[in-house]
């Protein structure tokens, strides 16, 4: 486990300032505390948010070949993955989004893009890469995820024979492995669906935050997974932080949020939680009032056999890294017809 000398090491270093930097909203222009002189995602977001969705995120309707031969022009073959993981790790560290890294909001958007799938009805998941449509990408979950849609686009364009589908979930992979996770085991073959008829999952698929264990266990059995899965996943909160602007709740989860670990579960037994006092939503907050955890965090611990399994993973980082990267991946292939 993590010692509190750790805990304050991770609070005092670079990974965690204990307020975010200058933050881009869910339309793609510059948040609340913004710079004037941030960088917003390579310049594509100064379309607006407007424009991607006229595009459907597709930019290059509106640059053509004024984009430029960095971007239009790629001197990778298709299938070249290794060039798009490496596209990709690039655009993580920056100092213009929340802790340095947009590494977390892209285990978001491959996790959002995947969490729909419905093993009855074989619907939603991350095959046809629907959230570049409406009315999925303006789900209440899916808040702030057109921020990692603009910033793949340049990849996208670059690369255009790989798919959404194929980039969004890669994305989420190479994030975890770039922020010291466990190594994801990732394969192509997802197509990407047209915006007609409707293709896109109802609302309500993804877990509510607000919700407890029974909530959970619907929403991670409907995808086909049992406990484990759905504690292994839930670690993914060691990454990442909340905004007010998207669903009301504020802070990190851990003190190290761009540092994939088994933090998440070492704060959900070692920290006491107290419901914090305030006009926002119900979360939960620890001492410093710098972290903080969600009914459905706290819900790990609360229900028996949950908890079993935290205290499993924050005794071993090893089995959980483990535990994480096969049920992560899995995640990505829900509902994907591969072909042999």
């Amino acid at each position: 486990m993590f010692s509190r000398a750790a805990r304050q090491l991770a609070r005092n270093g670079r990974k965690f300032s204990g307020q975010a930097r200058p933050r881009v909203n869910a339309t793609g222009s510059a948040g609340p505390g913004a710079g004037r002189g941030l960088k917003v995602l390579g310049g594509i977001a100064a379309l607006g948010g407007g424009a991607y969705l006229y595009t459907g995120g597709d930019f290059s309707k509106l640059f053509g070949n004024a984009a430029g031969p960095a971007l239009m022009e790629s001197k990778s073959k298709e299938g070249d993955y290794k060039s798009v993981r490496a596209a990709i790790a690039s655009k993580l560290e920056t100092d213009d989004y929340d802790d340095g890294s947009y590494g977390p909001l892209l285990v978001r958007l491959a996790w959002h893009l995947s969490g729909t799938y419905d093993k009855e009805s074989k619907t939603g998941g991350s095959n046809g890469a629907t959230m570049r449509f409406d009315p999925e990408s303006g789900h209440t979950a899916n808040r702030g995820l057109g921020v990692a849609r603009n910033l793949l686009e340049p990849i996208k364009m670059q690369y255009p024979w790989i798919t959404y589908a194929d980039l969004y979930t890669l994305a989420g992979a190479v994030a975890i492995e770039e922020m010291g996770g466990p190594k994801i085991p990732w394969r192509p073959g997802r197509e990407d669906k047209l915006n007609e008829p409707n293709p896109c999952a109802e609302d309500g698929r993804l877990p509510d935050a607000s919700q407890g264990a029974e909530h959970l266990r619907n929403v991670f059995y409907r995808m086909g997974f049992d406990d484990r899965g759905l504690v292994a996943l839930s670690g993914a909160h060691a990454l990442g932080r909340c905004h007010m602007e998207r669903l009301g709740y504020v802070n990190p989860w851990t003190p190290a949020p761009t540092q994939m670990s088994n933090m998440y579960f070492t704060e959900l037994l070692d920290t006491k939680w107290t419901q914090k006092k305030w006009w926002g939503p119900k979360q939960f907050e620890d001492p410093s009032k710098e972290l903080m955890m969600l009914p459905t965090d706290l819900a790990l611990v609360q229900d028996k056999k949950l908890k079993q399994i935290v205290v499993e993973y924050a005794k071993d980082q090893d089995k959980f890294f483990s535990d994480f990267a096969e049920a992560f991946s899995k995640l990505l292939e829900l509902g994907v017809p591969f072909k042999e």
